[in-house]
């Protein structure tokens, strides 16, 4: 019996994942030692992670992730603005936000952490703020470092929304390399199509 990195997310389509590289391509320039930029290829929207978890609890999780999506219809997202947490003047995470029917992603994540609760996984403290992670601020990141990425983040306008319908959320396994983390999809959950 092995043990897996694993998160539940909603894949991009292609089209999101170059748009998400043309925004990166804005961004890096004067900023390449103050953030490890993720790929555009590995970007997805997550909506619960769950640690390190033992395979033989695969089959289970699949099928809980299954019944509390049973009764949800594909939805349509798109890309807004980009921001930074924990705020613009000292960031740690750079992203971009989440829109279209937010209240259906939002209504998915809660449901999935119920779902997992009776399988030993802890529910949610913080609240579910839709997003797609571009980059994390290294910790050796001075303070000017961090205020001129925020100013950058602020002047940078998501000029294509890139609208995409979400018909399914997948399980995944994530993999850490010294060159990046290598995401895996373990199982795909399909919504109601009905």
């Amino acid at each position: 019996m092995g043990e897996i990195r694993a998160f539940i997310a909603i894949e991009l389509p292609d089209e999101v994942k170059t748009n998400l590289s043309t925004l990166l391509g804005k961004l890096k320039p004067g900023h390449e030692r103050t953030v490890k930029w993720v790929d555009p290829n590995s970007i997805h929207l997550t909506l619960k992670f769950l640690g390190n978890i033992p395979d033989s609890k695969i089959v289970d999780i699949t099928q809980a992730v299954t019944n509390a999506t049973q009764k949800i219809r594909p939805f349509s997202l798109s890309l807004q603005r980009l921001g930074t947490f924990p705020n613009l003047r000292s960031p740690k995470i750079a992203w971009v936000g989440i829109g279209g029917d937010v209240e259906v992603v939002t209504s998915i994540h809660r449901q999935i952490d119920r779902a997992l609760v009776p399988l030993g996984f802890a529910s949610e403290k913080r609240s579910f703020s839709p997003h797609l992670t571009l980059g994390r601020v290294r910790d050796k990141a001075t303070n000017k470092e961090r205020s001129d990425l925020g100013k950058a983040i602020e002047s940078i306008k998501v000029k294509n929304p890139s609208p995409f319908s979400v018909d399914q959320v997948s399980l995944m396994q994530s993999t850490l390399t010294k060159s990046g983390a290598i995401y895996d999809q373990i199982s795909i959950i399909t919504l109601d199509k009905n």
